[in-house]
């Protein structure tokens, strides 16, 4: 059924295909550690193309390849024609004759609809500007191991405008999560984005809130996230963004306004003591270990599903 289509952005996806995509990930994770993974992607070649430096991505991706008993090609940019000039496009009507899909970590969303369009392979969305729908995935795959159907609600502290925030709150509105999120005001999703998001919370009659005040959020909340206020090319904004981010760090104290079981996420890597302080991270509620193995098991499901 989404087997040769792109996986680029969760919304992209209904919920029927999102509970798939879960489903396939928990059995990939029951198959790892059974010693019963089966060789789906026997035969194939999935080229994986790093634009920026990556540890859980590269790892996760390759590793989930060779396990269900594919060849993974890595290509950064610096190995790769496309460094001295050679065009997008040429580059991926030249994989699309010797591969048989593309994962790629890119600085820009629209780099992957290229790859795609050139190619005719299905690509397979490893972080972008815009979205990381397999961190969203993963995600709510760690909720779900710690709630079981539970629709607890969740809460994400920082930059509003953040790619893995808008996974999450793709993923979280598709399957009935709400999500409240504390951010500046200067720092909210694009107004389409956020019609997007508002159309799918319809759907599925969730709902997401934003905040001011990151006590508000959190409170009574049993998921706490955050990432990294500084991604890769705002290195000239980064001592401005801090201070406007100053007051929204995942501390201990902010911890105590969720719920008593509640659990603290992160999708690394991380800042201790700037998004976070490291009694929370390093502390009982962290569950940013679970979330980064889970990333294997996203990782095995999507490549099965769509290559």
């Amino acid at each position: 059924m989404l087997k040769g289509k792109n996986f680029l952005c969760l919304l992209d996806f209904h919920r029927k295909d999102i509970e798939m995509l879960l489903e396939t990930s928990f059995m990939m994770k029951r198959w790892v550690y059974s010693n019963s993974v089966q060789r789906t992607l026997e035969g194939k070649v999935v080229a994986l193309i790093f634009e920026k430096p990556s540890t859980r991505t590269r790892v996760s991706s390759e590793v989930a390849i060779h396990k269900l008993g594919g060849y993974p090609l890595i290509l950064d940019k610096n190995s790769l024609q496309l460094s001295r000039g050679e065009s997008l496009e040429d580059t991926g009507m030249v994989l699309g004759r010797m591969v048989n899909g593309i994962g790629a970590r890119v600085l820009k969303h629209q780099t992957l609809e290229t790859l795609s369009k050139s190619s005719g392979l299905p690509v397979i969305n490893l972080l972008s500007n815009f979205s990381h729908p397999l961190q969203g995935l993963t995600d709510i795959m760690t909720i779900k191991e710690r709630f079981g159907d539970r629709k607890v609600k969740i809460s994400f502290v920082g930059d509003g405008r953040d790619n893995v925030l808008l996974s999450l709150a793709s993923i979280s509105c598709s399957l009935g999560y709400d999500l409240n999120i504390a951010s500046p005001q200067s720092m909210r999703p694009d107004p389409e984005v956020m019609k997007r998001l508002e159309e799918r919370c319809e759907e599925n009659d969730t709902i997401i809130d934003f905040f001011n005040d990151p006590y508000e959020a959190v409170r009574g909340t049993s998921v706490v996230y955050t990432d990294v206020w500084i991604s890769m090319g705002e290195e000239a904004i980064a001592e401005s963004k801090k201070k406007e981010l100053s007051q929204f760090r995942v501390t201990t104290d902010l911890m105590r306004y969720s719920t008593e079981d509640s659990i603290f996420m992160h999708c690394l890597p991380a800042n201790r003591g700037e998004e976070v302080d490291p009694e929370v991270i390093d502390g009982k509620k962290s569950s940013v270990w679970d979330q980064a193995e889970n990333r294997l098991y996203t990782a095995m499901g999507t490549f099965s599903i769509f290559i």
